[in-house]
C-alpha cells in the first residue's frame, strides 16, 4: 500500500506539472501569435514575398505589433499577405502606410514592416489593404557586391601594370620622371613662376599705395588743364591778325576739297541714271497676241 500511494504521489506531481507547463505554453503561443487578445486584419499585395510564412512577425517603428496570418497566391506576378495586428495599435497605422518585407538581420527571418503613414491621415479600418513598396533583395545586394568586387580587381591589376612600368622606367610619364633634365627645368620653372607672382604682388601693393594714386590723380588733373590751355590758343590763334590769313586760306581750301567731291559724286549719280535710261530704251516691248491676230 505505501509503495503504491508513493508512486501514485509521484504520478499527480508529473501530471499537475505537465498540465501546467502546457497551459503555460498555450498561453504564450497564443499571446505571440495574438490568439487570446483583442486584434484587427489588414491586407497588403505584393509580386514577391521573398520568403515570408505565416507566423513571421509584423514591425511599426522596431515593435512586434502583429504576425503574418496567411500568405496566399493571387496570380503569377501578385501575392496578398493576411496580417493580424493588436487592436492597440491601430490608430497609429494610416491609410498611406506602406508595408515592405525585411529580414531580421543579415540572415534571420523574413520580417513584413509597415511604415508610418502621414499625420494627418485617418487610421486603417479592419479589412483594409494598405499600399506596398519594393524591399531591396538579398540577392541584388550580393550582386551588387560581386560588380564592385569585380570592378575593384579591375582596377588594382591595372595600377599593378602602371606601378611596374614606373619602377622599370617604361613609359612616357616615368621616363619625365626619372629624366634629371626634366627634373631641373621644372624646378627652374616653378622657380620663375614664385619670382614673377612676388613681382605681380609688389606692382599691385604699388598700384594700390595712397601716394601713387594721388600723383596719377593730379597728372590727369594736369593733363585736362593743358588741353584746355591748347584750345584756348587755337581759339586766339584763328582771331590773331597776322595767322588769320593761314586760318582763312585753310578754310577756303577744305571747302574747295568739299565741292569737288559733290560735284565728283553728283557726276557718278548722273552717269548711272543715264545708264539706266539706255538699259531701259534697249528693252522692247511685248506686243499682245491679240493685236497680231486682228491685224
Amino acid at each position: 500500500m505505501r509503495k503504491e500511494s508513493g508512486s501514485s504521489w509521484k504520478l499527480g506531481v508529473f501530471v499537475v506539472v505537465g498540465l501546467v507547463l502546457f497551459v503555460a505554453t498555450i498561453y504564450f503561443v497564443g499571446k505571440q501569435k495574438n490568439i487570446f487578445g483583442n486584434t484587427f486584419h489588414i491586407s497588403a499585395t505584393f509580386k514577391t514575398v521573398s520568403g515570408l510564412k505565416v507566423g513571421n512577425n509584423v514591425r511599426f517603428s522596431g515593435i512586434n505589433i502583429g504576425n503574418v496570418s496567411d500568405v496566399e497566391l493571387l496570380t503569377d506576378t501578385s501575392v496578398m499577405v493576411d496580417l493580424v495586428i493588436r487592436k492597440k495599435y491601430q490608430e497609429f497605422i494610416k491609410k498611406d502606410a506602406k508595408a515592405s518585407i525585411g529580414s531580421d538581420g543579415l540572415m534571420g527571418d523574413k520580417v513584413l514592416t509597415i511604415s508610418p503613414g502621414t499625420v494627418g491621415n485617418s487610421p486603417v479600418k479592419n479589412g483594409d489593404i494598405i499600399l506596398t513598396k519594393n524591399a531591396i533583395e538579398m540577392e541584388d545586394v550580393m550582386l551588387s557586391a560581386k560588380t564592385s568586387v569585380d570592378n575593384a580587381g579591375i582596377i588594382t591589376d591595372q595600377l599593378a601594370q602602371f606601378t611596374t612600368k614606373m619602377n622599370n622606367g617604361n613609359g612616357a610619364l616615368s621616363k619625365l620622371i626619372s629624366d634629371e633634365k626634366f627634373s631641373n627645368s621644372l624646378q627652374s620653372t616653378l622657380v620663375n613662376l614664385q619670382t614673377a607672382s612676388n613681382e605681380f604682388a609688389m606692382f599691385t601693393a604699388k598700384i594700390n599705395n595712397s601716394g601713387l594714386t594721388e600723383s596719377l590723380d593730379t597728372t590727369m588733373v594736369n593733363i585736362k588743364g593743358a588741353t584746355k590751355g591748347l584750345n584756348e590758343n587755337m581759339e586766339a590763334a584763328k582771331n590773331n591778325i597776322l595767322l588769320r590769313g593761314f586760318f582763312n586760306k585753310k578754310k577756303k581750301a577744305d571747302a574747295k576739297i568739299a565741292a569737288e567731291l559733290k560735284k565728283e559724286e553728283d557726276k557718278k549719280k548722273k552717269q548711272q541714271i543715264k545708264n539706266t535710261e539706255d538699259s531701259l530704251k534697249k528693252i522692247k516691248p511685248v506686243v499682245p497676241s491679240s493685236k497680231i491676230t486682228s491685224s
